[in-house]
């Protein structure tokens, strides 16, 4: 037992050798996906352990902070018998889907031999033996160490978590499968992070490998025959299905459920594949054995069914969804309304068309100065709404004297005469507007800017140029959507006239009628 030649007539697959590993709060981690736990200590177990989760359990000691020693044996196959020299030993089942276990202090403290080692990949059943468990305030420096040996082996079957050997000090823990089953379901049906689409995606979750281990099945003993009736267990948005093959067999299966209780429903199924679930009595009892499972299923859809057989028709997740969907729909509600109140500030009402909303450009801002003349524009066919464009250039390019300056009248006369402007207009760079800029006969005037309400920046920029404000209303004209070409050109000419942009606001309504 302690390597010594003799200790152990079978031949583990390996050994590593003893280690200090120093513990807190009398506690270990024992798992093959770390830092990764689904439950809550003090749930299931006993004087030694307490599962953690698919892949982890907690270990006890007897010392609350200090060292213990610690050492894993890899086993080809499950022991035979419970060795001798042991105050107290334990087993449960763990998933392995990266083959690597690792025990380590309740704070992170570890031991090089104890991390990373080499175990089988799928279901693994870990054996913890305990001996010399003395809290400090009893230890003497004659008492020899606090040791404790983990034997792991392979399985294909996830069973309960047991007791082989209890401490004849140790006391009762409080189970509460109830509550082990609810962290189960809920780890099933997990809701989708509400993380931000911005961050970078958090790294692959190891539960996903599936390429190596096969599926699994899940075995549960009881000592007196139980009912397991088809019909549908449920889970919120989800539900499960049970449907009977013949007397001892049904089938489990995973689907949405009708009545959805989120406001944005789960639609991805914890497994789009049925399983097997065979009933079958014998002379020690009757036994559960549900085939087909995902490994990393395995240890959830056993907590399920130890509160179903226990327990039927009692669904304790179902409370915690029902809470999690009330919040999830006022929170829902909140932002539904935080949005319109939003979107009535930068719309200047309640939101125009789905068409008008997805525009880009000036929508938003001609919104703000005049919300009817929006929702006009937004009416017109566009062939009314390509005249109404042209219009508003032409009034943008009076008011700011560059109606008569040629190259500019030219432009405007081509998008009236439905011709398309000259490629200065439209070409990347700008160069109709450079142009504008550098050339002497056009006129230099400012106007007061008048800021949109709800809108941000200029900071205290109090004119702008005049010829520079009207000058987008006929790049406007160059745009393929007649709408977008129609707000863009009202909105910069009514920028374009100053503190005369409400008459011209007048005088566009009077246009469009």
């Amino acid at each position: 037992m302690d390597g010594s030649p003799g200790a152990d007539h079978r031949t583990p697959a390996s050994v590593t050798e003893w280690a200090r590993l120093f513990v807190s709060y009398c506690q270990y981690d024992v798992s093959t996906v770390p830092g990764v736990s689904d439950m809550e200590i003090y749930t299931l177990g006993d004087d030694l352990l307490h599962v953690g989760g698919p892949s982890r359990f907690t270990g006890f000691c007897g010392i609350h902070t200090g060292w213990i020693e610690a050492r894993i044996r890899v086993r080809p196959e499950p022991p035979t018998e419970a060795e001798d020299g042991w105050d107290a030993i334990s087993e449960a089942t763990l998933w392995s889907p990266g083959g690597r276990l690792s025990v380590v202090g309740l704070m992170g403290d570890g031991a090089e031999a104890l991390t990373g080692v080499a175990v089988p990949r799928g279901l693994i059943r870990v054996r913890v033996h305990a001996r010399d468990r003395l809290h400090e305030t009893v230890r003497t420096d004659d008492d020899p160490p606090e040791r404790h040996e983990l034997h792991v082996w392979a399985v294909s079957e996830e069973t309960p978590w047991r007791t082989v050997l209890a401490d004849p000090g140790g006391h009762d823990w409080e189970q509460k499968p109830a509550r082990a089953a609810e962290r189960a379901m809920l780890s099933l049906v997990p809701r989708p992070s509400a993380r931000a689409a911005l961050l970078p995606p958090p790294p692959s979750d190891p539960y996903e490998d599936d390429a190596g281990p096969a599926r699994v099945a899940v075995v549960r003993h009881r000592p007196a025959p139980v009912d397991v009736p088809a019909g549908v267990l449920p889970a919120g948005d989800l539900e499960v299905r049970l449907e009977r093959v013949d007397g001892d067999t049904l089938v489990w299966s995973w689907a949405t459920a009708d009545e959805p209780i989120f406001p944005h429903p789960l639609a991805t199924l914890p497994d789009g594949e049925p399983s097997t679930v065979r009933l079958t009595p014998g002379p020690d009892g009757f036994r559960l054995r549900h085939e087909g499972v995902l490994g990393r299923h395995a240890f959830a859809l056993g907590l399920i069914w130890d509160h179903l057989l226990d327990d039927p028709g009692s669904y304790p997740w179902m409370e915690t969804l029902r809470g999690q969907a009330a919040e999830a729909t006022a929170l829902a509600e909140r932002t539904r309304r935080l949005r319109a109140e939003r979107e009535a500030a930068e719309w200047g009402g309640a939101p125009p068309s789905d068409r008008v909303r997805g525009l880009f450009g000036q929508a938003r801002s001609l919104a703000r100065i005049d919300r009817p003349l929006l929702d006009r524009l937004d009416a017109l066919p566009a062939a009314r709404q390509r005249e109404a464009a042209c219009w508003a250039a032409r009034r943008a390019m009076r008011v700011a004297g560059l109606e008569q300056i040629g190259w500019i009248a030219d432009a405007l006369a081509a998008a009236e005469a439905d011709r398309p402007l000259p490629r200065s207009f439209t070409e990347q760079g700008g160069a109709a507007f450079h142009r504008l800029l550098s050339d002497p006969e056009v006129p230099r005037t400012t106007v007061p800017l008048r800021r949109d309400p709800g809108a941000f920046g200029r900071g205290g920029v109090t004119e702008i140029l005049q010829q520079a404000a009207a000058f987008p209303a006929l790049i406007a004209l160059a745009n393929d959507d007649p709408l977008v070409a129609a707000i863009d050109a009202v909105y910069n000419a009514a920028i374009a006239h100053g503190d005369d942009r409400d008459r011209f606001l007048t005088d566009a309504h009077g246009a469009l009628r």
